[in-house]
């Protein structure tokens, strides 16, 4: 039932906790467990691969599952969450599904009815199950979505974005999950080569009811598009064409046919660029370094995974996967450094941001005020004028 599902289970109590992850893995599920607030944010607001769903006791040594849930709720759509909740705490479990929840279940519990109960809440698999690809943020997700939908449609689809985003990889993936997988995937690349209309004619002879990948279809000739367009009217191939972001500019210019765009345009997937998902750029870094890495190198430093986040990435994941593969080759110690990955900023003399300075002051002083109450958290709040909650958010974001 669980086959190939990741399940993080909040829950404090050792037995119980036990007891539910050798359950949920002899299901056939990974089971990332946590027993403190703090160690589930992370774990669940950026994962390595989508989280199927969270099951989280009401009650936590240093908080609430309802505080965990809404600090998730700030910064996204949280995964489907079951709480385990005690007689006492239903009134609470009550108002979490109110805010969104998927369920709860009340101890003590029978395990069938339990994995029944999450059965119900699982996120739904993706058809084929080939869509967890571009990452982990909301924006991430959505084109994933996008690409399940596409996958069982059969209509002209157009895949937008900047170099290095996997547009071309999205498209074959696409054909993968749809039903003419067993037809052939014929790809013509207009950005490497000069696509006539003698290459083009071989394409659709060969394609037959499969799926003509066209490579930045912007580049391809007039008399290309003419003969495109003449074939989509009568064959029974699918079209999917990726493009940068100034096909619209084409038309405009006359150097691309406004019908040819219009019909693409109508069912588009957008990649958004890595410089506007921070989380993203973190998450496929560590996807690259798994690959890449064969046992050389024990990991990331911190400041690399900030200095990773903080860069602008104009080259994407193309430039991304160059860096790291650097970076494991000329890294001295076990651990990759800022220096590694980006070796241009090496000697230069370092301006730290203003943001980066206020941070640095009030990790210093929250560290001061948790060796004073022996890190006793709510104490800790109270002297710095301050809820738990925003604490909680507070060290998350300083790496305390």
């Amino acid at each position: 039932m669980l086959e190939g599902r990741l399940i993080v289970l909040v829950e404090d109590d050792e037995i119980m906790g036990a007891s539910l992850q050798q359950r949920l893995t002899l299901e056939g599920a990974e089971v990332q467990w946590h027993r403190q607030l703090a160690r589930a944010v992370p774990a669940i607001r950026t994962p390595r691969r989508t989280v199927d769903a969270v099951i989280c006791d009401i009650r936590l040594p240093d908080g609430t599952g309802e505080e965990l849930f809404h600090i998730l709720l700030r910064t996204a759509t949280p995964p489907p969450f079951l709480f385990v909740t005690g007689q006492g705490d239903v009134a609470q479990a009550v108002r979490l599904i109110r805010s969104g929840a998927a369920d709860y279940i009340t101890k003590p519990f029978e395990m069938k009815g339990f994995l029944e109960k999450l059965a119900l809440v699982l996120r739904p698999l993706d058809k084929g199950g080939l869509f967890e690809q571009t990452g982990i943020s909301p924006q991430a997700r959505a084109v994933d979505r996008q690409a399940a939908e596409a996958a069982q449609a059969d209509a002209p689809l157009l895949i937008r974005g900047m170099p290095g985003l996997g547009k071309a990889r999205l498209g074959r993936l696409i054909h993968a999950a749809s039903d003419r997988r067993a037809a052939p995937i014929v790809t013509l690349d207009a950005l490497r080569d000069s696509v006539d209309t003698g290459q083009l004619a071989r394409a659709l002879e060969e394609v037959g009811e499969g799926t003509l990948l066209i490579v930045g279809i912007g580049r391809l000739p007039k008399a290309g598009q003419d003969r495109l367009m003449g074939a989509l009217r009568a064959a029974p191939f699918r079209l999917v064409a990726t493009a940068g972001t100034r096909l619209r500019e084409r038309v405009q210019a006359g150097g691309f046919r406004a019908d040819l765009h219009d019909l693409l345009a109508a069912h588009a997937i957008v990649i958004p660029p890595l410089a506007e998902r921070p989380e993203d750029a973190l998450w496929l870094t560590h996807r690259l370094f798994d690959n890449l890495n064969a046992g050389r190198k024990s990991g990331l430093a911190a400041a690399t995974e900030a200095a990773i986040r903080a860069h602008d990435w104009p080259g994407n994941g193309r430039e991304m996967r160059a860096r790291v593969a650097r970076a494991i080759e000329a890294a001295e110690g076990a651990l990759i450094l800022p220096a590694d990955m980006f070796p241009e900023q090496a000697g230069q003399p370092e301006v730290r941001p203003l943001a980066e300075v206020r941070d640095a002051a009030e990790r210093a002083h929250i560290l001061a005020v948790l060796d004073r109450t022996g890190g006793q958290i709510a104490e800790a709040a109270r002297l710095l004028k301050i809820s738990r909650t925003t604490l909680w958010e507070k060290m998350q974001k300083l790496g305390l």
